[in-house]
């Protein structure tokens, strides 16, 4: 397909979406073995830990849950915070179905790829046929990989033993925060994901296993409300100061 076909700009080399996308499928892919290793250490069999990374594949989602079932949390409470995390790929979904246009065929098998990389990745890209190669070499890469380093992860958790006094539990979240910090680039997001942290730690000693995951999301409509209303007093503000002005 040419540029032109789409109007979004200049061709990208096929090679050049290739490398790109490789490169963030084997950088993320790789640390699918700390999920594992955490997951393992949590009580989950290596059968249920390489489930979780096949079935569900997203790792956000696959972090919070495990982190809430170690933490005893009740298993509907955890697997609703993993769900309000995961929620997220729907709206990409939704970008992603009008970018890629695939046949109808395709998008069930492909929806389990719509995650945070393959959005990203196809996003970045200047034509239909950019942004297809995108997705399906990033999707792909990051699927193999995520799962094979989730398996290995699993079995070593196995042989360490007790990765609690390993410290190897602090992996998931660390890897978590990593790939979130990158995405934090405007104010709100920044102050979103601030308080989200406050609540979530503070309340964490107070109530159940995953409820403090599911208090933190708040953090984002009490953001958006209060930009709301300083929008609002501004234009207010200047409302009142241009009547002065004319009288």
């Amino acid at each position: 397909m040419r540029a032109e076909e789409t109007g979004d700009g200049a061709r990208k080399p096929d090679a050049a979406v290739v490398r790109d996308a490789l490169g963030v499928g084997v950088a993320v892919g790789l640390s699918g073995f700390a999920f594992g290793v955490t997951s393992a250490g949590s009580g989950l069999t290596v059968l249920q830990t390489c489930a979780l990374s096949l079935l569900v594949f997203t790792g956000a989602s696959q972090f919070a849950l495990v982190g809430a079932l170690a933490g005893g949390g009740n298993p509907f409470t955890a697997a609703a915070g993993a769900f309000f995390l995961g929620v997220r790929n729907a709206f990409y979904g939704l970008r992603l179905s009008q970018l890629l246009a695939l046949p109808r065929a395709v998008r069930p098998f492909a929806a389990h790829w719509v995650i945070d990389e393959t959005a990203a990745v196809s996003l970045a890209q200047p034509t239909r046929r950019s942004a297809r190669i995108g997705f399906t070499v990033t999707g792909l890469t990051l699927y193999v990989l995520w799962n094979l380093t989730t398996l290995l992860g699993a079995l070593g958790a196995e042989a360490l033993g007790d990765t609690d006094a390993w410290g190897i539990d602090a992996a998931g979240p660390a890897v978590f925060l990593a790939l979130l910090a990158p995405m934090l680039k405007s104010t709100t997001e920044r102050a979103v994901a601030g308080i989200a942290v406050v609540l979530g730690l503070g309340l964490l000693p107070v109530l159940p296993a995953g409820v403090p995951v599911l208090v933190a999301a708040l953090a984002a409509p009490a953001v958006l409300w209060a930009e709301g209303r300083k929008r609002g007093d501004r234009r207010a503000s200047r409302r009142a100061s241009q009547g002065g002005e004319h009288r």
